[in-house]
């Protein structure tokens, strides 16, 4: 029964993780769809003093939620507890940054000051998109959150549980009676040695030749 609910709940965090990383993925290529578009209207990329940090940021993001949702993945296969632990402090961290900025937008009314300059307009474009659909846009960020603070939770019920060890006492058993016969083999062969007698191959020869000699 034990096993049958570690299997669930290492199946169900998966699942929820994979959602991660799916976002994740969804950040990669919008923030690639943006580089090429920015190279287009530039002819050369590399050229420009300011680099377009929005740009950057979306697709460092991105990275970053793949790389915890592989972590995730290893973490949650191996249910080793230092596996676990480091997973759980990465998506700790995620979410403080989230709510630090979600915080500063809304509490701070000159919140646009706090970021540089963005001359590639893709900025402004995010912002007027996350405006004319900001219902949409709230789903989705709870959404993302929601699915990180189950992830943490299904974290630390997996860690609790700890590792399946029943496999190993199974194989243990199974490999114990393929065992049996040598050591039983090993004991007969010890009890003759210590009797001072050694079978030999021509002991039958040896009888046969002393039948006919008493004869």
């Amino acid at each position: 029964m034990g096993r049958l609910a570690r299997s669930c709940l290492q199946s169900l965090l998966k699942l929820v993780n994979s959602v991660m990383g799916l976002a994740g993925m969804g950040m990669i290529l919008y923030s690639l769809w943006m580089i090429r578009v920015w190279y287009r209207q530039t002819g050369d990329f590399w050229s420009h003093s300011n680099p377009p940090w929005f740009i950057y940021t979306f697709l460092g993001l991105g990275v970053t939620f793949c790389l915890i949702t592989c972590s995730g993945h290893i973490a949650t296969e191996t249910a080793n507890g230092h596996c676990i632990s480091c997973f759980m402090v990465f998506v700790f961290l995620l979410v403080m940054l989230e709510a630090a900025v979600t915080a500063d937008i809304f509490l701070n009314r000159d919140w646009e000051e706090d970021f540089p300059e963005d001359k590639t307009g893709r900025f402004e474009e995010f912002k007027h998109f996350v405006r004319s659909n900001f219902e949409l846009c709230k789903w989705i960020g709870l959404g993302v959150v929601a699915v990180q603070a189950l992830s943490v939770f299904l974290a630390i019920v997996l860690r609790a549980l700890g590792p399946d060890r029943g496999s190993y006492y199974d194989s243990d058993d199974e490999y114990v009676p393929a065992r049996l016969p040598l050591l039983r083999n090993q004991v007969q062969h010890t009890q003759y040695v210590a009797d001072g007698y050694v079978p030999s191959h021509n002991d039958s020869w040896n009888v046969a030749i002393n039948d006919k000699l008493n004869q």
